[in-house]
């Protein structure tokens, strides 16, 4: 999922994720009812700098598929802050969209609720096949051993911009592979009212993203094999104190940093306040925010050591956008063949172009406005070093729980107050016990 207009995101509570039923679905304005099947109603995922950008990259493409097949499609661009909870009430009402964007991290959470579609061999069979899409991305669709509850859309990673300028000045020859050279360089960076790094420590969402890839670098996962919380592990403690420890010990994030939640830290690079950024697929949102993609460059996350890979090697989750069915939708025909045309090479290589995403269709993925020096990062990243979110039916809580938990951190960091092993892991073990018993 995209974070960067999402502070609240995983804002769900328990009860209404344990209401969550298969009763979801349907238009209540007739979009793909009996009488008018001509008709769908899609719910689309705030990607652009703004609602309207998204409107003008995106009716287009409906106006396509509408002449290419008769069916109209009603579209409205949800919000981040609204989208998960409107797609939860939608599976209690019945009042919902026949087809809608989630972000791949909730993938196993409203798969749980049983409302979405199941995309056996039979349904993938009907958009081309399952085996046209990056198994990645793949692994960001449901729980292991189930049918995906949705396929992929839009494909993205994290990845280190890097100010060339700042860097050049401060004598800085190349971007840091590891966390120790990123800290080093931060100190150089950090001076004169400028910062090395930005971050959006008042964004749950955010926070939880940076969390998992810095626990799995020392070893650890927040749930265990079986699906349980294991929030207070070594690995886990000494990953989430690392990060916030960015700001805390190793002062090369602006302690206002803290209260970020919206955007600010890339308005923050874009506008040479900072001289590095870990983001995903940004280059569109600084091209929004005026900055040339010559005045920057784009390198892997640090890991620990070495070069980024599998294991401890990880530098980011799997991040996206899947494209999702109600399972009760009265126009499945129809709602079927949209995410086929959303999912065709042709489209694929539209919309993600538009949004600086990658294809997560093979067949689109070998165009060359996906092999810039840029993208060969992200898709490398991807290929070889990305991990997928928590796919367990709680992965909403957790987002919630945990994200808050490092929110608090930085709060704590800013403030000057100590950031030690027993605050971290104190910090930690409340948010476990928020989790759902079963």
């Amino acid at each position: 999922m995209r974070s960067i207009r999402a502070a609240a995101v995983g804002a769900v509570t328990l009860s209404l994720a344990l209401a969550a039923s298969a009763c979801g679905g349907g238009s209540p304005t007739g979009g793909g009812s009996d009488d008018s099947p001509k008709t769908l109603t899609y719910w689309a995922s705030n990607q652009g700098a703004s609602i309207e950008v998204d409107k003008k990259v995106l009716q287009p493409e409906l106006d396509k598929f509408e002449k290419q097949t008769g069916i109209e499609v009603e579209l409205e661009v949800v919000p981040w802050s609204d989208l998960l909870n409107r797609i939860l009430t939608a599976t209690t009402s019945g009042q919902g969209p026949d087809v809608l964007n989630i972000g791949n991290t909730w993938s196993a959470s409203l798969q749980a609720t049983g409302a979405l579609l199941p995309w056996d061999a039979a349904n993938f069979d009907k958009i081309g096949g399952r085996d046209r899409f990056v198994e990645s991305a793949l692994g960001s669709t449901g729980a292991k051993g189930e049918d995906p509850a949705a396929v992929p859309l839009y494909s993205m990673a994290y990845a280190l911009y890097y100010n060339k300028k700042m860097f050049a000045d401060a004598g800085i020859s190349k971007p840091p592979a590891t966390w120790d050279e990123l800290t080093a360089d931060g100190r150089k960076l950090s001076k004169d009212g400028k910062w090395g790094l930005g971050t959006e420590g008042s964004n749950p969402a955010e926070n939880i993203h940076h969390a998992v890839v810095f626990a799995k670098q020392h070893g650890a996962d927040f749930f265990t094999a079986d699906g349980k919380p294991d929030f207070t592990s070594d690995g886990a403690v000494a990953g989430v104190k690392q990060f916030v420890d960015l700001m805390a010990k190793d002062k090369v994030i602006a302690p206002g940093n803290a209260e970020y939640a919206q955007n600010q830290s890339v308005s923050d690079f874009a506008k040479g306040r900072t001289a590095m950024l870990l983001w995903q697929s940004a280059s569109a949102n600084l091209k929004s925010q005026g900055m040339s993609e010559d005045s920057y460059g784009i390198a892997p996350v640090p890991v620990q050591s070495g070069a980024p890979g599998t294991g401890t090697g990880v530098n980011s989750m799997v991040m996206g956008i899947n494209l999702a069915v109600f399972k009760n939708t009265d126009n499945l025909d129809g709602a079927t063949k949209f995410v086929k045309f959303m999912t065709g090479d042709a489209e694929q290589k539209i919309l993600n172009e538009a949004y600086s995403s990658i294809p997560p269709v093979k067949g689109a993925q070998s165009e060359q406005a996906f092999n810039s020096p840029a993208n060969a990062v992200l898709k490398d990243t991807l290929a070889k070093s990305a991990v997928a979110a928590p796919q367990v039916p709680d992965e909403s809580q957790f987002e919630t729980a945990v994200g808050t938990a490092v929110k608090e951190l930085w709060a704590d960091a800013a403030a000057g107050r100590p950031v030690t092993t027993d605050s971290v892991k104190a910090a930690l073990e409340k948010a476990q016990q928020q989790m759902p018993t079963k």
